[in-house]
């Protein structure tokens, strides 16, 4: 089966995961991302407002409709999450009014993943400032995940989240494996994840959530398409038969 998951991707950061992803998922698999204007790259409640605004998700929804998408994510944590539960579904709403095709976005692929998983109580270890990740642990327990252990590690912006290397992401993982926790659910898509999932499951014991592994698991589920993939950890190797709405 071909598909074409869309994504909107705000500014730069981690945009290459995606088509490495998409290697990994083999053929008929395709994931065009357009990026989203940036007004401020700044880990701040009021810039991620500006950033997950209606007028620059539905300017980046245009460009995609060239490609022809069964499904399309608004690949973003945190540019989702401050606009609350409803707000998040409202900006996935508003492009799946504008192209007609299933849409959803990063921060909601977290509740979904969790669910499709079984989870009840996971931690966090994020990129953002403290302020920030509460609004992500709030959207978390709308959606009925308890949130054991917040860590927050202040990166600033988004830019500097996308230089950590396979040790950064690896050190950012280990410190908050909560004892108490099915999980380590880590947001932010200008982190780099996709290579190194398998890795940072074997060194915490459970499974790991990232925002851009997520994402493509969402679009894909949207579009009726998910497949099992060794390589991108147990969330693809266990959920590839749980049906969008499930």
């Amino acid at each position: 089966m071909e598909v074409t998951v869309g994504m909107l991707y705000p500014g730069f950061g981690a945009e290459d995961d995606y088509p490495y992803m998409e290697e990994l998922l083999g053929r008929g698999v395709s994931l065009p991302l357009v990026h989203t204007s940036v007004g401020v790259d700044a880990h701040e409640v009021q810039a991620l407002l500006d950033l997950g605004k209606s007028e620059r998700l539905l300017e980046g929804a245009e460009s995609l409709r060239a490609t022809l998408p069964d499904a399309v994510m608004w690949a973003c944590t945190s540019g989702s999450f401050v606009f609350g539960w409803d707000g998040a579904h409202q900006q996935a709403f508003e492009v799946q009014e504008a192209l007609g095709v299933p849409v959803s976005s990063t921060s909601l692929a977290f509740v979904d993943a969790a669910r499709a998983l079984g989870l009840e109580r996971v931690a966090v270890a994020a990129t953002y400032p403290e302020d920030v990740s509460r609004h992500f642990a709030t959207l978390l327990g709308h959606g009925g995940i308890e949130v054991t252990q917040l860590v927050s590690h202040d990166i600033p912006t988004a830019a500097l989240a996308g230089e950590l290397d396979q040790a950064g992401v690896l050190d950012l993982a280990r410190s908050n494996d909560s004892p108490a926790a099915q999980a380590i659910l880590i947001p932010d898509t200008a982190l780099h994840s996709a290579r190194w999932i398998n890795e940072l499951e074997d060194v915490l014991g459970k499974p790991v959530l990232t925002a851009n592994q997520v994402t493509v698991w969402q679009g894909l589920r949207l579009a009726g398409a998910l497949r099992p993939c060794e390589a991108l950890g147990l969330l693809f190797r266990q959920t590839a038969g749980v049906p969008a709405g499930a």
